[in-house]
């Protein structure tokens, strides 16, 4: 970690203290303060990124005025792939910021798994240029499934080589729940390699003494709880549970009952997965916040949980409240219950004039959306009788599937879609060039009629995941995939209806935030026409690939019974 030098802490001292004027005053403002609920009418003086005094009134060169606004520290998204807003850090900080978001803790897994350790020090560079403060956890899972295949394989020597860098809190998500629990040396050596340091966890489902086991590695955190039983025994065995809200999984309705004034202190909020055309309909940490008061949760809570709570979970301890000695970083509000953000300081700058002051730099992995050789209608034929098919249900606001079985019919030598109940071909195509691999499948909850869906972005290997009601029109997507370098495509009648390129790494755009949401509302748009009722089709295709277990995953290999670790497609 950098030292701070006795220059600048002497100045702090001056100015805490009245000995000389702060570098800034936040005058006539009400902190909402953490401790007690109250909201205490106060000055802020700030000395360069450091708050140095409040609860007094103060006079400086430099003054913000609050207008007698509610003021909280900036909040804290505690797990994120930056990866799935599909922009990059910079576009990313520019689309989050004005909602208050003034530190994010992200995984690059996605990336990582396409580009290795090119993806973490990208990701780092960047969070070292930025004005939010980005912190890393470095990808823990790459690949994350032995049944995919990946752009990288990353083994502890890969990871400690930058777990120094002075923006890496830790080791990111540990999937590998099974690994962990049978002492896979692989997952042994990352996890001894950063014990004493944070190690998030990933734990659905889990409960009793495979919980006790998976939390004696040194694992702290959890944001895959649904259920508020679920959660509060992870809490009551000393994890803090992050409670997600994204634009596919949404667990604030199921947690939001577990969230007092009480259990604040063991729960924070994170988004994993949240893209800009949302942001801009709903929000971000600012939305969890309201949508959690809207339940009935105290708002004392609901701010520890945005700030507090998240900065001590990941060892911040210069942050999560706004007292001296802390980062200066403050959320002006016009309504505390609704969250309202008017204005935003990051590290005691505004926020404006930072990010139009501030450098980017170029990102790698263009080019990385590599087909042996274009796919035809053919390879997307499933053999088999259709009687007692395996299909995946789609559960609405989870990533998790439902294990069906179903009878389809099976005619010109494979087994067919069948668009009256709801049961499309799903298939995943490798992508990485390292084999010609595809996976076939189906499944039902799309609501898809007509055309195919394809997507670059399939969690967590990313080879392409198509889905549709007509073999040509997948093989027509997952080729002009390849030819944009990666995205979302939207095929009807063998034409291209609609397509958002993702060049880098085919995971995130090169274009303004603004640009990437409004073509993901047409895309919204187009897919609404072919018959699809989910809100978030591509997202959710995107998540098809996980595994998860032990619900039924469809791989680049074929379609897995990851239960029992069968190809069954």
């Amino acid at each position: 970690m950098s030292r701070t030098s006795p220059d600048i802490i002497a100045r702090r001292i001056r100015q805490g203290s009245g000995q000389e004027p702060p570098d800034l005053v936040v005058r006539d403002v009400r902190l909402f303060d953490l401790v007690t609920g109250d909201l205490i009418p106060t000055d802020i003086a700030i000395c360069g990124d450091t708050i140095v005094g409040m609860l007094d009134r103060y006079q400086g060169p430099n003054v913000i005025e609050g207008n007698g606004r509610v003021v909280v520290p900036g909040f804290i998204d505690t797990h994120l792939h930056v990866e799935s807003s599909l922009v990059t850090p910079f576009e990313f900080e520019r689309c989050v910021l004005p909602h208050g978001v003034t530190t994010a803790i992200c995984d690059p897994h996605e990336m990582a798994n396409v580009l290795g350790t090119d993806a973490l020090r990208y990701f780092l560079d960047a969070a070292t240029r930025m004005v939010m403060d980005l912190r890393v956890n470095l990808s823990s899972c790459v690949p994350s499934s032995s049944v995919e295949t990946s752009g990288a394989i990353l083994g502890a020597d890969d990871l400690t080589p930058l777990m120094d860098h002075p923006k890496v809190i830790g080791l990111a998500e540990f999937m590998n729940m099974p690994g962990v629990l049978a002492g896979d040396p692989d997952c042994l050596a990352k996890l001894a390699a950063f014990s004493g340091r944070h190690i998030d966890g990933h734990a659905p489902l889990m409960r009793g003494r495979a919980l006790n086991g998976y939390l004696a590695a040194g694992i702290s955190t959890d944001h895959e709880a649904t259920r508020a039983d679920e959660a509060l025994e992870k809490i009551r065995k000393g994890m803090t549970v992050l409670i997600r809200e994204g634009s596919v999984c949404k667990d604030l309705a199921a947690l939001a009952p577990l969230l007092t004034v009480e259990t604040s202190p063991f729960l924070a909020f994170c988004t994993d997965d949240r893209n800009p055309l949302e942001i801009a309909h709903e929000g971000h940490i600012d939305f969890l916040i309201r949508s959690a008061i809207a339940r009935g949760v105290p708002p004392l809570a609901a701010y520890r949980a945005a700030s507090l709570t998240a900065a001590r979970a990941f060892g911040l301890a210069d942050r999560g409240m706004l007292a001296p000695g802390r980062r200066a970083d403050i959320v002006f509000l016009d309504d505390l219950e609704t969250c309202q953000v008017s204005d935003v300081l990051a590290g005691g700058r505004p926020i404006g004039p930072a990010l139009e002051q501030r450098r980017t730099i170029p990102a790698p992995g263009r080019d990385s959306v590599i087909l042996r050789r274009p796919v035809t209608a053919e390879d997307f034929t499933v053999s088999g009788s259709g009687t007692g098919h395996p299909v995946m249900g789609i559960i609405p606001g989870q990533i998790i599937t439902d294990f069906l079985t179903l009878d389809l019919s099976a005619r010109h030598g494979g087994v067919e879609a069948d668009c009256d109940r709801d049961v499309a071909k799903v298939a995943v195509v490798a992508r990485h060039g390292l084999n010609g691999n595809i996976g076939r499948g189906f499944v039902r909850g799309f609501g898809l009629r007509r055309g195919a869906l394809a997507s670059s972005v399939g969690h967590d290997a990313h080879n392409i995941c198509v889905v549709g009601a007509d073999d040509g029109d997948m093989a027509v997507a997952v080729n002009r995939l390849a030819e944009i370098g990666g995205g979302f495509v939207i095929v009807q009648d063998g034409q291209v209806r609609a397509e958002l390129p993702l060049p880098i790494a085919g995971l995130m755009s090169d274009a303004p935030f603004e640009t990437v949401r409004d073509q993901l509302e047409t895309l919204r748009a187009a897919t609404r026409a072919m018959g699809v009722t989910l809100e978030e089709p591509f997202l959710q295709l995107a998540f098809l690939p996980l595994p998860v277990v032990p619900h039924l995953k469809i791989t680049d290999h074929g379609l897995v019974d990851v239960g029992q670790m069968r190809v069954i497609g």
